[in-house]
Formats: C-alpha cells, sequence, structure tokens
C-alpha cells in the first residue's frame, strides 16, 4: 500500500454463474480450493486457494441470460490466477483439458517473449480464467 492508498487490495470476486453446482465442483474438485463457506438461500458458495476468496452467485434469471463476452461487456473480461511452477501450470491444464463442461481457450504458451507463460480456460459455468507463471516471481 501506498501513503496515498486507501485500499488493501482485493477482499473478494463476486461471480454470477449458470450452475452453483458445476462450478463449485470445478474449484473445489479440479483446482483444490476449499469451500469457506455458503449462503444457501441466495444460492452462494464462497471457495478460496488461501490466497483470494471467490463468491459464487447462482443466476437468478435463467430466460434472461446474458452469456459471457468479453469484448462487448463492460465488466469482467477475465480472472488471471498465479501459479508457482511450470509444473502446476502444466497440472492444471491436464486437469481442465479432462473436466467435464470445461473448454479450453488456448494451451499453455509464452506470454509475449516470455519468460511468462500462461493458458486460459473456461469452468463450466462460463467465467474465462488465466492461470499464469512467471518464472520471475516467488512463489508463496
Amino acid at each position: 500500500m501506498t501513503a496515498d492508498s486507501l485500499t488493501l487490495g482485493i477482499d473478494h470476486i463476486g461471480l454470477t454463474v449458470r450452475e452453483l453446482p458445476l462450478t463449485l465442483d470445478f474449484f473445489v474438485k479440479c483446482l483444490g480450493w476449499k469451500q469457506v463457506g455458503e449462503k444457501p438461500d441466495y444460492p452462494a458458495a464462497f471457495v478460496s486457494d488461501g490466497h483470494v476468496v471467490l463468491t459464487l452467485w447462482q443466476l437468478k434469471n435463467e430466460p434472461a441470460r446474458v452469456e459471457f463476452d468479453r469484448k462487448a461487456n463492460v465488466g469482467l473480461h477475465h480472472l488471471a490466477f498465479r501459479v508457482g511452477s511450470e509444473a502446476a501450470l502444466a497440472e492444471i491444464f491436464e486437469r481442465v483439458s479432462h473436466w467435464p463442461g470445461a473448454t479450453i481457450d488456448f494451451a499453455p504458451e509464452l506470454l509475449g517473449a516470455g519468460p511468462k507463460q500462461h493458458t486460459m480456460i473456461f469452468e463450466p459455468g462460463g467465467i474465462r480464467i488465466e492461470f499464469d507463471y512467471d518464472p520471475r516471481v516467488q512463489a508463496g
């Protein structure tokens, strides 16, 4: 935090998803996150990787649903999560490649000239997610 900043980073990110159980399973069972809470009457679930918390909100008005379009809608373009090793990036890609309802946007590749690498996917609820590995950044 700088002396002029009034904020301290991200507390949590809230996402509306098509089918809460599918997205919850993706984060918990595919990526190994922990469910840290829920609000069954909304419904909503809270998941964390120990560094960030996501609030997953069930879409309420299915007939009026507007699909994700990062180029046409103001708001979320994608989420980006840091991974600690090239092996972890490969493991995530492998798991997501076989996860029901998940789709690959692109396989792990250099970001620009590198050395940073990344991959982009869509989780089963439609959220676009990037996973980044930068060998210049220490995991922690």
